[in-house]
């Protein structure tokens, strides 16, 4: 598929080995939502390579020094509903004090369209890193419409995580939204004639929640 400047696409083998276990279907609900968050852990480590740190002074029990750290209350998480809930801890373990916001989307399942139903965001998004999480890129629909969303609210500075993308929905968001780092572990064949990718995890809401 074509390259996108705005795209990284992980080749990492940890990440590699959970993904295999992650789309068996007999991984289990409880295992299936431990290896979403353990993936988008390591996710975040390498997507805040370009973070912005602070210089601060430290009391060491020796002498003073300075160092370095992410400004406080300027880091925040979005997931697309309900799927990107799954990812949230995971995030959270390398910052745990991110503010949460939610947006919702659903499907049409004969247009394969978005919709947007929700939209809650942590006061001073705007100034804020922002993380936009689903597991899944599929069409890029839900995806884009997210970020329109976000950018309506003045979001500058907004990161896409996916644990696994179809080239579709790589193509759709880059192409949209050029200004925006896309991180994916995983890209995938494509997708079948209802939307899903291929080979893909199933539904990922589904096996996340124990939903059909």
């Amino acid at each position: 598929m074509k390259q996108f400047k705005n795209v990284f696409i992980f080749d990492h083998p940890l990440i590699k080995h959970k993904i295999s276990i992650l789309r068996d279907k007999n991984t289990g609900m409880k295992e299936f939502r431990e290896l979403v968050e353990e993936i988008t852990t390591i996710m975040t480590y390498e997507s805040m390579r370009d973070v912005e740190l602070v210089p601060v002074q430290v009391e060491t029990p020796l002498e003073t020094t300075t160092q370095y750290r992410v400004p406080e209350d300027s880091i925040a998480i979005v997931p697309i509903l309900r799927a990107g809930l799954g990812m949230v801890n995971g995030v959270h373990r390398v910052f745990p004090t991110a503010k949460v916001g939610h947006i919702g989307m659903y499907r049409d399942e004969d247009t394969l369209e978005p919709h947007e139903y929700y939209c809650k965001l942590p006061e001073g998004i705007e100034n804020k890193t922002v993380f936009l999480i689903d597991p899944m890129l599929a069409t890029g629909g839900s995806a884009c419409d997210a970020l329109d969303a976000l950018k309506k609210r003045g979001c500058k500075k907004i990161k896409l995580m996916s644990i696994i993308a179809a080239p579709q929905g790589i193509e759709a968001v880059a192409t949209a939204h050029p200004d925006v780092p896309v991180y994916v572990s995983t890209l995938d064949r494509g997708l079948n004639e209802h939307g899903y990718i291929l080979p893909g995890l199933g539904d990922a809401g589904d096996r996340l929640y124990g939903t059909k």
